[in-house]
């Protein structure tokens, strides 16, 4: 699965956000280490939420443009 991530350079290096994925974001010193740490914080979202839905009803929708 793909995401879009935002990338934002600081003094201090990078930090990512996933705007799909409110509040994961992560960061590094350089910006590949940054992108390697947004995957482990996107699969962690991920699992975190899949157990908050796990007694909940889910389906999925279409979305026309």
């Amino acid at each position: 699965m793909k995401y879009k991530v935002a990338i934002h350079r600081s003094e201090e290096g990078f930090s990512i956000s996933v705007p799909a994925l409110p509040g994961c974001w992560s960061e590094g010193e350089t910006e590949e280490e940054a992108l390697i740490n947004i995957q482990d914080a996107i699969r962690e979202y991920l699992a975190a939420l899949e157990e908050r839905l796990q007694d909940v009803e889910i389906r999925e929708i279409e979305v026309g443009a």
